[in-house]
């Protein structure tokens, strides 16, 4: 069976090597590389830009961002016919294509968050292992800790104020550093699609930009939405532990802190989001007023076939209806949550509608082809492009996240900056 026949529905003329080649994967590969940078983004908005807001989910948005990141090329090698050869990519970098530049901005990009890591939780490393060592009956977790503690300082003890001050202008320099990268990670995703000439929909040079403006957008709503979460998840366990500890924060406490981190959160994604559909729409509209050769096709496509996924999951479910859920006044954080959620699968839909509407008109502009998501895999082939592969992608940093926060505390951690 040719790669791309058990999930391709063909209509009118088409010709018989074309097939969906680039399905679920190759959506799910901007979407996470989006949301990597944008979860950058807004820790960098308070490193290099000082907005104080935004302190409290920085070192939050900071660690998911570094859990991210090894996700992002997780659909490419899912993706991969010979996926053992992906890392050839890493190994031999090189800029004479766009995919082979990915060696280089995704190893430079990673080498930055980790540093920037490191100089963020020093203090806290430093002040654990010398509390852990005068401690008597450590438990077999921190027993663990203080191997590892004392490792992760690579032997830099000093915790005096000038050495601070030069750690919080390190994390200065190597946060405003990140996001030209951050952005450069994941625009080059939209330049590859941009720069295929071959098709119609995707030749456009706003197409970077618009990736690089959503993307922000997609990670600041995520961390919304995983640092409420994650908040709800506190206060059960503090209101239990409270009994034995009476000194921990109180239910009421944490409701507050969490709803002025939200409320500070949402305006910066209302801000991004406001760039990301004035793009989008501007990119439409061109279109539709230059009317080239290709126009007529895209316009079956665009108004007709694909109405539903643009104009009502895209833009009015991802774009219209959480800006005015936002932007009403008295914003209630299951409100937030709801609007990020909706910006989530705006974001989404958009990565889908240029991939998979991308490759929807035939070459001979008289044919059409639908991708039927594989739902229950049969093969191999068909769990990767389907269904379950595309949620084992969404899942794993998740689970990634939860045990770097077991290591990197991203809540109420002494030291840090």
């Amino acid at each position: 069976m040719v790669h791309g026949e058990a999930w391709t529905i063909k209509e009118f003329f088409t010709y018989p090597n074309e097939y969906i080649y680039w399905t679920i994967q190759i959506v799910m590969y901007p979407f996470m590389t989006g949301l990597v940078a944008g979860a950058f983004v807004l820790s960098s908005l308070y490193h290099v830009f000082g907005i104080k807001q935004l302190k409290d989910i920085a070192r939050f948005s900071l660690v998911f961002s570094f859990a991210l990141l090894p996700v992002a090329m997780m659909p490419l090698m899912l993706h991969l016919q010979q996926p053992q050869r992906g890392i050839e990519v890493m190994m031999t970098p090189h800029f004479t294509s766009a995919i082979a530049a990915f060696g280089i901005v995704f190893s430079t990009y990673g080498m930055i968050v980790a540093a920037e890591l490191w100089f963020v939780y020093r203090q806290y490393f430093v002040q654990t292992v010398q509390e852990l060592k005068t401690k008597t009956n450590r438990t077999a977790w921190e027993s663990f800790l203080v191997p590892l503690y004392s490792i992760l300082t690579m032997g830099a003890w000093d915790i005096s104020e000038h050495a601070l001050e030069k750690d919080e202008k390190a994390v200065k320099i190597l946060a405003g550093l990140g996001i030209p990268v951050a952005c450069f990670l994941h625009g080059y995703a939209g330049f590859i699609f941009g720069s295929v000439k071959a098709n119609a929909l995707w030749m456009t040079p706003l197409m970077p930009v618009i990736f690089i403006c959503s993307a922000v957008v997609s990670g600041i709503a995520l961390c919304i939405v995983t640092y409420v979460v994650s908040m709800e998840l506190r206060k059960f366990i503090f209101a239990w532990r409270r009994k034995l500890n009476p000194d921990l924060p109180t239910t009421a406490e944490l409701k507050s802190v969490e709803l002025h981190v939200v409320t500070m959160t949402v305006k910066y994604l209302i801000m991004f989001l406001i760039l990301a559909i004035t793009l989008e729409l501007l990119d439409l509209i061109f279109r539709g007023y230059t009317a080239v050769k290709s126009w007529d096709i895209l316009r079956s496509v665009i108004y007709e076939k694909d109405f539903t996924k643009i104009f009502i999951l895209q833009y009015t479910c991802g774009n219209l209806i959480p800006f005015i859920l936002l932007l009403f006044p008295r914003l209630t954080v299951r409100r937030a949550v709801l609007g990020a959620l909706m910006v989530l699968l705006g974001v989404f839909m958009m990565r889908w509608n240029v991939v998979i509407g991308g490759q929807a008109f035939s070459s001979s502009f008289a044919g059409f082809m639908e991708y039927q998501l594989p739902i229950w895999p049969h093969d191999m082939e068909t769990f990767k492009e389907g269904l379950f592969g595309a949620l084992m992608v969404a899942v794993t940093p998740f689970v990634l996240f939860y045990f770097l926060s077991r290591i990197l505390p991203v809540f109420g951690q002494k030291g840090g900056h």
